[in-house]
This record gives structure tokens, C-alpha cells and sequence, in this order.
């Protein structure tokens, strides 16, 4: 905590900024302030041009709704990804996780979230019709859970693949590669390959 004596409030304000993120601490965000403070005028209109034009920029693929700068995302635009699978993830960094592994070749569906009761989160907030939209509208013949392995993540899977169940596709979820409890975002390559290798169908 800044001195009272000391308050200077553009400052606070900054750290205060900074420690909204998450994972962030009051002690954190004091240093990432200081940190800007000591950045060339050149360099903090940088990094402020870089927040403003990532959010002006940045919208969601209208097909995967994953995030994109154009209408469609890489792996969608992409003619050599095999359309017939679909991966479901909960947010678009889990995207970035998989493609890291470079094996899997089908596309993504972003849900942004995951149904939890407690946070008020309930299906109806995620991207689960725009899901159905495509395997009603598109030749789908598997869709791969790969929600985390949490009590949010199961929840979501096995809720998404009763709505599934009468397209008669096949649905599939990541095998326990992944410790229960994890998040996709920080596992390596080599267990996301043998996750996706050891998918089991729901």
C-alpha cells in the first residue's frame, strides 16, 4: 500500500489498473506501474496504442468465434483443415495450445466460458447455438470435447454432448493426459498430442 503521504493519484491509478488483471497482486501491480513509469514516451504510446488497437481491431471468427483481426481466423480461412472435426475449447489461448502441438488439423469452436452455476454462468451465455448452427449446417463427423478437466469443464462436455446426441455424430473427449484440475493453456505439447491421441467417446 502506497503512503498516504505519498499518494499521488494518476499513479494509484495505474496500479490499480494493473491489478484488475488476473493473477495479479497489490505488490505486482506496483511494480508493472513503476515499470511503465520508466518507459520512454515513445515506448508507453506503444504500449498504449497496442491495448487500443487490439481492442479495435480484435473481434470474434463468425464461424469458430475464436479471435480473430478478420471475419474468418486462420484455422477457418484455412482450405487444408479438415472441416469434418471439430474441437471444443473453452477460450481462445486453449486454440493457441493445440496448435502449438502441430497435429491436430480439424477446426475449433469457442464456447468463452463454461457453465458454472455458482458464477452465474449458464449455457445460454456461451457460444453452445452457434455450435449447433454448424453441425446442423455443415457434414460434421466428430466433435472432440477439450474443455479442462474441472468440475466446470466435465459439466459443460457432458451437457454440450446430450444436445449432440441426436445429430448421431460421434463425440469424443480429450483423454486424462491433462492432471485433473489443469488448464489447457499451460500444458506442453507432447500431453496435448497424447490427450488428443487418447480421446474416448462420451
Amino acid at each position: 500500500m502506497i503512503c498516504l503521504a505519498y499518494h499521488i493519484p494518476p499513479l494509484q491509478s495505474l496500479i490499480e489498473q494493473f491489478e484488475k488483471l488476473p493473477g495479479i497482486g497489490r505488490k505486482t501491480a506496483q511494480r508493472l506501474a513503476f515499470y511503465v513509469l520508466d518507459l520512454s514516451k515513445e515506448d508507453a504510446g506503444k504500449f498504449a496504442d497496442a491495448i487500443t488497437k487490439a481492442h479495435e481491431k480484435i473481434r470474434t471468427c463468425t464461424i469458430c468465434q475464436s479471435l480473430t483481426d478478420s471475419e474468418l481466423c486462420p484455422v477457418c480461412s484455412n482450405n487444408g483443415r479438415d472441416k469434418t472435426t471439430i474441437c471444443v475449447v473453452e477460450d481462445s489461448q486453449d486454440v493457441m495450445a493445440f496448435e502449438r502441438t502441430k497435429e491436430y488439423n480439424g477446426t475449433y469452436h469457442v464456447l468463452h466460458g463454461l457453465i458454472s452455476p455458482m458464477e452465474g454462468i449458464t449455457p445460454d451465455r456461451l457460444k453452445i447455438k452457434e455450435l449447433l448452427h454448424r453441425i446442423g449446417e455443415d457434414d460434421i463427423g466428430e466433435v472432440i470435447m477439450a474443455t479442462n478437466p474441472t468440475v466446470e469443464g466435465e459439466a459443460t462436455a457432458m451437457y454440450i454432448s446430450r444436445l449432440l446426441k441426436p445429430f448421431h455424430i460421434k463425440v469424443t473427449r480429450l483423454a486424462y493426459g491433462i492432471p485433473v484440475g489443469g488448464d489447457l493453456e499451460y500444458a506442453d505439447e507432447i500431453t496435448l498430442m497424447r490427450a488428443l491421441e487418447g480421446r474416448s467417446e462420451l
